[in-house]
Parts: structure tokens; sequence; C-alpha cells
């Protein structure tokens, strides 16, 4: 919702009220009657300016839930899947290519929830024997096929040299980071992380991405590219690798994981279960679907700065050439979300998984103005997830918006509490890093004791929001 306030249409549901043009409106009826209200039309009506209260304004806004102003979306074209795409997809569902013979790919990325986990577990089982935990809950491996590598400010400018990502950081150290607000263009030329594929970018393509699952001794479990290669010789799909490849390539080990790796990243560009943009959202956003009372109320706290002001990260609006929007902007924030105990790493109370800055990440370590930074996932199809954030600590969509509503105004809601009554504020991230963690942004640019941002209902109006942004919606047009 880059727009200049000048061209905001005053009928835009997706536009905060406070930055529409006020319209001029004709009312009918009585005092507490039903009210009709008419902005922009041919003119029959004599009015005056607006002065209705809040609470009649939002009845009269809400009255429709269609899309004032739709779009015809770029989705990715729909066509069946090449030879090796269709290989892709059998080594993503096949189980024997781990180490305990029972876990593949779609066992933690579930088609069904939008390659995203299978259960609501904090993080998921694997290993030789399936009983050791993950350091992190898996991923959506939807909508990424827009992610960019992993990079330090701008990626638009082709440089023949790239400088190494140390050196940027060190430009980047000092660099004033530009307050994210839901309706405003982002800064330009900004210093920030971006880009890249794990919660901690350290991969920069999806073939790269596929290989570490599959050595991960928390995961698939392999000692080599070796072993996976001996279990693709012995898979009932062996001989769909000659026609692509040739046949020799049964023989040749590191060039059969190679190819692999290349057939599970053309399954996830060019399957469109991986980015399917069907959800009610889109089709509200072209005209199709008409959004609920509470559905339309949710998208305007959503996109307003001053209260969810979610879209600042999570970008709501189609881009200019018309592709659907991801809702994240790819980028990483310290969120300074709660220690979650539950975890077998955090037994030890010197383990801290700080994301950009380590542990699984290491070329970074140094970097300190980065530790506690996580990239910014898609909410598509977050209603459909079981587990939330890097470390899995919420499980639920109102645990999640409660974070964000209360972190600063009642942290005692958040935190723990040591015996004494004080709250542990920030306590998953040690303190010599508090300053990286995200205080400008709305709404966390409040104070304790001070009024929160969403009221109760204000929260459910964004989660039914949120639940709009599920893949699936059956729209019959109207």
């Amino acid at each position: 919702m880059n727009q200049h306030p000048s061209t905001l249409s005053s009928d835009d549901p997706t536009v905060p009220e406070k930055m529409r043009p006020k319209p001029w409106r004709w009312v009918a009826g009585s005092a507490g009657g039903v009210l009709l209200a008419l902005a922009g039309t041919a003119g029959f009506f004599l009015a005056y300016p607006e002065k209705a209260p809040a609470s009649l304004d939002r009845t009269i806004e809400d009255v429709s839930g269609e899309n004032p102003h739709p779009v015809a979306l770029i989705r990715p074209p729909v066509q069946p899947l090449s030879a090796l795409a269709q290989l892709g997809e059998k080594i993503f569902h096949d189980p024997s290519l781990s180490g305990s013979g029972t876990q593949s790919c779609a066992s933690c990325h579930d088609p069904s929830r939008s390659y995203g986990p299978p259960n609501d577990r904090d993080v998921q089982l694997g290993g030789v024997d399936m009983r050791t935990e993950g350091l992190r809950p898996p991923p959506s491996l939807a909508y990424l096929y827009r992610q960019g590598p992993f990079g330090i400010g701008p990626t638009d400018q082709e440089n023949d040299s790239p400088i190494p990502l140390d050196q940027l950081a060190q430009q980047a150290q000092g660099t004033a980071r530009a307050t994210k607000s839901a309706g405003t263009a982002p800064a330009a030329n900004q210093m920030v992380p971006s880009g890249g594929l794990f919660w901690d970018g350290r991969e920069d393509t999806f073939m790269d991405q596929a290989k570490g699952p599959m050595m991960n001794p928390a995961e698939m479990a392999n000692k080599s590219l070796y072993d996976v290669a001996a279990k693709l010789q012995r898979a009932r799909y062996v001989s769909d690798f000659k026609p692509i490849f040739g046949n020799d390539i049964v023989n040749q080990p590191a060039m059969l994981f190679t190819e692999a790796m290349s057939a599970l990243s053309r399954f996830q560009v060019e399957s469109a279960s991986f980015h399917r943009f069907d959800s009610k959202y889109d089709h509200w956003l072209e005209g199709k679907a008409r959004l609920s009372h509470a559905e339309i109320r949710g998208m305007r706290l959503f996109n307003d700065p001053d209260k969810g002001n979610c879209a600042a990260c999570h970008l709501s609006q189609p881009t200019a050439d018309k592709l659907p929007p991801l809702f994240t902007d790819t980028e990483y924030e310290a969120l300074g979300v709660p220690r979650n105990r539950r975890l077998a790493a955090n037994r030890d109370p010197s383990h801290f998984d700080m994301g950009l800055c380590g542990p699984l990440r290491t070329d970074l370590a140094k970097q300190t103005q980065y530790c506690g930074m996580f990239l910014t996932p898609t909410l598509r199809n977050s209603a459909k997830r079981g587990v939330y954030f890097h470390n899995g600590v919420y499980h639920d969509l109102k645990q999640v918006v409660d974070f964000y509503n209360l972190r600063e105004v009642q942290p005692g809601a958040i935190y723990p509490h040591d015996a004494s009554g004080k709250v542990h504020k920030y306590d998953d991230l040690p303190a010599r890093y508090h300053a990286n963690i995200d205080v400008a942004d709305a709404p966390f640019d409040r104070k304790a004791g001070d009024r929160r941002p969403l009221s109760d209902a204000e929260v459910q109006d964004i989660i039914a929001f949120l639940r709009t942004l599920d893949d699936g919606d059956k729209a019959t047009g109207y």
C-alpha cells in the first residue's frame, strides 16, 4: 500500500480510515435507525461533512464487503510438470531416503498444510531412531518462488564482484534502521538483511535447501551424500533418471545426488501447489469474493500503521506489476519472543538460538548486531499452522497476536517472572543483544502501562482476516 495520500480512495477498505480523504455522505434515518451512506455518487444528494460516530461509521463502511477496486492478479502459469519435476515429486515423498527409512521431505513439509509442519509439535522429531528433536519448527516451503538470495542492503544493482557479507555488515554498522510503517513505501537503500531460505537465510537456492535436511542428524540423518546416492540407486524410480541425465548417471554417486536435489528444486518451482494464490483474500482482490464485516475490520487493522501495523513487514498489496502479495518483506527482525522452555536444547541455560549469528548459521557469528534476528515468514496459510515463531513457543493465532499487542505494554503477560515477581523480558536472547530487538515499529513503540494497541474484539478481527489468507477458497463470484 505504497500510495501517496493524495491518490488514496475514500472507499478503499484496505486504506486505514485516517489516511482516506473524508467523503461527503447523505445519511438518512432517525436516531438508532438503519443508515444508508452513498459516497461519490452522481450528486443527487446534498451532503454535509461526515460527523457520524465511529461505531456508526463502521456499520456503514462494512455493509458490502466488496473490493471497490478489483485487480487482475498475475499468477505463475499452471502447466504439466516436466519430467525433472515429476522425478522431484517422487523424491519429495520417498521416506526410504532417510536414515530411519520412515521420514521423507513431506513428513515435515505436509502438502495438506501448505508444506508446513504436519502437526502441532513445537519442533519435529527425526534422526535414525526418529527420537531426536530438531532445533526449530520447519518453515513452510510454499510461496518461496520469489524469494531472493540472502544479502545485506539493496539487491537490485548488478555487481560482477559481489561484496562479502562481512564487509556489507561492517558498512551497515551505525546505520540507523528505518522505522517500518504500513502504508508507507520502504525506505530506499536500507542496509538490512533480507532474502535467503530457512529461518536464518543460510541457503540461497532450493537445491542447497534440499541438501540440508538430508544430512541433518535431527532430520533425515544421512552421513554423507554417498548414503543418499546409494538409497537412490535402490529406489523404485531410479530408472527415471536415465532419460533425463543418461544411463550412466546411476553409476556416478555425487552426480546422482546433485541431480536428485535439482529435481526437488524443479518440483518446488513448477508445482502450482507451492504457490496457489487461491485464498479468499486473493479472490477479494479480484472482485470475486466478499469479506465479512469482521474480515474487513481485521484487514483495516492489519494495514493501520497505528494499530496492528502488520502490513509494515507482511506486505498485503499486489506489486506494481500485479503479482499477488506474499505477505512478507523477506527481511529479518529481532522480535524478542519468549524462550520456549519445552525444547530439549533450551534445558541448557547457556544455549541461545540467535538466528543470523548462530548456531546453525556461522558466517555472521561476529556480526552481533544481527543476533536474535530471524526471517519474516509469509502469513499465507498461517491459520493452518499449529506452531509459530522460530522456537515454536506459540500454538495458535490468538497467542501470536497477543504477543504483538502486549509485549511492551503488559510484558508480564508475555514473559516469566522470578521469585520476587520481576519480569524477565526478552528472556530468549542474552542481555548484551537486547538493543537489537525492535522497539521502534508499532505496535512495539509503546511503554509498559500504556494502553494496548488492540482491544480483544480487534484481536479477533485480525485473526478473522488472517484466516482469509488460507489457500483453497471456493470463489463463486457474484
